[in-house]
């Protein structure tokens, strides 16, 4: 049975990457919201995307934070790294840079999001604990497959971490 995870990522840029991953089809993703609906969500303020967050997030094991280029200490990416993880949640990274987006580009690689987490328990990074995957490869192919490959098995390594910790 596929877990249920909710994929976290910075939309404008990296929407075109992250579609790419959540189609792989092994994992059930959420369901993103289109422009029109972000759009009237964001328009409710802060309380609005909470409550979304919280919709979208509910009944998920795992949160897969794909890492663009800016998507490190962003407001709600932040906000959906805290949640998942006090919430029990597995949680883990994927730099997604040499996906190419629909011109076929890729972009510059991204910080690592959890060095802007700090867990109130221990003081501690969560950097120091959530694993974050580089996939190699010089074409968008081969970083694509090695997701492909590897991706459940990199959930259930964050699930774990999350009951041990």
């Amino acid at each position: 049975m596929a877990r249920r995870i909710f994929y976290s990522f910075h939309y404008l840029p990296d929407n075109w990457r992250v579609s790419q991953v959540r189609n792989i089809g092994a994992i059930e993703g959420n369901k993103p919201a289109s422009d029109n609906d972000w759009e009237t969500i964001t328009k409710g303020g802060d309380k609005a995307i909470e409550k979304w967050i919280d919709e979208q997030m509910s009944g998920r094991s795992c949160v897969v934070v794909l890492i663009g280029s800016a998507t490190a200490n962003r407001k709600w990416i932040n906000h959906e790294i805290v949640k998942a993880w006090n919430a029990g949640k597995g949680v883990l990274g994927i730099h997604i840079q040499n996906l190419k987006d629909r011109e076929g580009k890729t972009c510059k690689k991204g910080n690592n999001p959890f060095d802007h987490i700090e867990l109130k328990a221990s003081g501690k990074k969560l950097s120091s604990i959530a694993k974050v995957y580089d996939p190699p490869g010089a074409e968008s192919t081969d970083v694509y497959n090695h997701i492909k490959n590897n991706l459940e098995k990199w959930i259930e390594v964050a699930i774990d971490i999350r009951s041990k910790n």
